[in-house]
């Protein structure tokens, strides 16, 4: 394999693997957002990824809420699959499971409906996870805390607009790029090969 073509085949590679990265998106831990609008509804992100997607698992995740000024979290939701419940008064009918559909939960998201100042605090996502390995199961806890502000109106800071901006032309960029030199390539591999065959054809000739 020639220099060029060692060179486009990793190009090639990169480029098949940011494609497939976005039509089959793994399990990637992103935190959730942290601003509310009175009124709306609000989507309280929780994500445990396995560490070895290939391994069986099963596990079950409670939601506890701390208000603003107090001391202790209220167990508000527990989802064990397939049973979704809301375990405080103060949620009642207003938080909807948007998390895993199966036993395997690596997502623990909850929406909440119809969001009040009242919501504003602190929120604990717990996932307790079995792993079932061949010779004994390991039981494991994983805690994250979402610091919720619920305000009157939706303010995005300019910041976050332009960064967000950026990031889809800079992913719009890197894709032109990569196949502009595909097209490069394929170029140069094409005139290595008519190079090669001409000369054969010229050996040929001289025989």
């Amino acid at each position: 394999m020639s220099p060029a073509e060692m060179i486009c085949h990793f190009f090639l590679l990169v480029f098949v693997s940011l494609f497939v990265s976005q039509c089959h998106g793994g399990c990637a831990e992103v935190d959730s957002l942290t601003e509310a609008v009175a009124g709306g509804g609000f989507l309280l992100g929780c994500i445990s990824c396995k560490r070895r997607e290939e391994v069986p698992a099963q596990a079950s995740v409670d939601w506890h809420f701390k208000p603003v000024g107090e001391e202790e979290f209220r167990h508000i939701f527990h989802y064990d699959h397939p049973s979704a419940d809301i375990l405080h008064e103060d949620f009642s009918d207003r938080l909807e499971w948007y998390g895993t559909q199966n036993s395997d939960i690596q997502t623990g998201a909850i929406f909440i409906h119809n969001v009040t100042f009242n919501d504003t605090g602190t929120y604990r996502c717990s996932f307790h996870r079995t792993i079932f390995l061949p010779l004994s199961n390991e039981h494991i806890t994983v805690e994250k805390e979402v610091e919720l502000s619920v305000v009157a109106a939706a303010n995005r800071e300019l910041t976050g607009v332009i960064s967000e901006i950026m990031m889809y032309v800079l992913i719009v960029v890197l894709q032109l790029w990569l196949i502009v030199v595909l097209v490069y390539c394929y170029k140069k591999i094409s005139d290595e090969h008519e190079a090669r065959e001409a000369h054969k054809a010229l050996k040929g000739q001289a025989v």
